[in-house]
């Protein structure tokens, strides 16, 4: 009775580690962090009121006084290709009137908040800002562990942003 015991509770154990190991791992069900265009930008120019369509890629910043204080790009209509760890990594680069960098922001995402928050504490969005549109081209960033998948798909689309920009500058300054 005690050898049927053991071998009957070996057996259960048995059939336990079998259905653990046979259990597919899941992916966490992405949520859409929502970042409007407007913030990003005000983020940069809080004195901006509206922005206006220079061509294709560009942007131009304005203030109440209709001033161009400065100018952006956004990918979300160009990058939809690139994915970053769950889906679309679209990005804005807003420029001061000099077309020196000032901003790289992630816009609306799929993207896991935490890996998104790394990238921002270890500086990864600020690679870039203070340098001109060629000077930024040049920019090579390091791997960013933990976050790779997004950091490697905001690189594309900033890349993108960057050939495309150089290729047809706003002359409305």
């Amino acid at each position: 009775m005690i050898c049927n015991r053991k071998f009957l509770i070996a057996s259960a154990l048995c059939l336990c580690m079998i259905g653990f190991a046979q259990k597919p791992e899941k992916k966490p069900i992405p949520v859409q962090h929502e970042v409007s265009n407007k913030d990003v930008v005000q983020s940069v120019f809080p004195e901006a009121t509206k922005v206006e369509k220079v061509n294709n890629f560009w942007f131009k910043v304005i203030d109440s006084e209709n001033k161009v204080i400065g100018f952006a790009m956004s990918s979300m209509t160009y990058c939809n290709d690139v994915k970053g760890y769950n889906k679309t990594t679209p990005v804005m680069i807003i420029t001061d009137k000099n077309l020196v960098v000032k901003k790289v922001g992630l816009l609306s995402n799929w993207e896991t908040l935490g890996y998104v928050k790394k990238l921002e504490r270890n500086g990864f969005f600020d690679l870039w800002v203070g340098k001109t549109l060629k000077e930024a081209m040049a920019v090579i960033p390091d791997g960013y562990t933990g976050a790779t998948y997004t950091a490697n798909a905001v690189i594309k689309n900033v890349d993108f942003l960057l050939s495309k920009g150089i290729a047809v500058l706003p002359k409305n300054k």
